[in-house]
């Protein structure tokens, strides 16, 4: 039996600065989650670390622990792999005043 798979975009060319989060994905189905993150531009500023949060529901957040540092240079890619996550997953980061960076984010998930 093959295993389930799916990708997801959980954002498109949009431009994080400030407090930036992606959408939340539902994956509770799934037994891994791998999440690519791409600069599709030269960020500005110093790179964040980014995290992986979790919900029980989609609208409240904490951090899994997972922490990577963001791309900091035009197609730049940074990866954060994640199991025993829950229901809800997205993508969190916090920019210093004036830093930014515009991503693509997928997520990668896997029954």
């Amino acid at each position: 039996m093959l295993p389930e798979n799916t990708t997801a975009v959980i954002a498109r060319n949009e431009r994080w600065s400030d407090d930036a989060a992606s959408e939340p994905y539902e994956a509770g189905w799934a037994r891994e989650a791998v999440f690519f993150v791409r600069a599709l531009k030269p960020p500005v500023g110093p790179s964040p670390t980014a995290r992986v949060e979790i919900s029980p529901d989609g609208m409240r957040w904490v951090r899994e622990g997972t922490e990577f540092t963001m791309p900091s240079e035009t197609d730049g890619i940074a990866v954060a792999r994640v199991t025993m996550f829950g229901n809800w997953l997205r993508l969190a980061a916090h920019f210093e005043d004036g830093a930014e960076s515009t991503v693509l984010v997928t997520l990668h998930l896997k029954a």
